[in-house]
């Protein structure tokens, strides 16, 4: 299968860099796939799993905030935030959670509460995703 080079960013470090098969994004219009000689295209991230497919096994990256961007040499996804599954601490993501709940109670226009509303769905979609995942035995 053809492979396409992909860079995944936070502001602290490379988190990865090489060459991938796939790499499925939770983008903020919906989750997408980009493979080898996908079309240029830029997208907003929401908090989530990014699965990235190549040799050997997936590898899933908890990601919030940030861009994806596809053009002629590869992908490369800037995020606010980036850190293997394995890494992400559940209670710093409960904190994150509890933060957004506030943002929703603190919100001044409709527009902001919306927003910190999808932010808060976001983030509790991802908790419950690895906690099931935790609890379940694994990925």
């Amino acid at each position: 299968m053809a492979t396409l080079p992909f860079e995944l960013v936070s502001p602290e470090r490379l988190v990865f860099s090489g060459a991938v098969t796939e790499v499925i994004v939770p983008g903020a219009e919906g989750e997408f796939g980009v493979l080898a000689g996908h079309a240029p295209f830029i997208g907003m991230l929401k908090p989530g799993i990014l699965t990235i497919k190549g040799d050997g096994a997936p590898q899933a990256f908890f990601v919030r905030g940030g861009f994806a961007e596809v053009n002629p040499s590869g992908l490369t996804i800037l995020a606010e935030e980036a850190k293997p599954v394995e890494e992400l601490d559940l209670g710093a993501l409960q904190q994150q959670i509890q933060d957004a709940k506030e943002d929703v109670t603190d919100a001044t226009t409709d527009e902001s509460r919306q927003r910190a509303a999808r932010q808060l769905a976001d983030l509790q979609q991802v908790y419950d995703a690895l906690e099931r995942g935790r609890s379940g035995g694994g990925h």
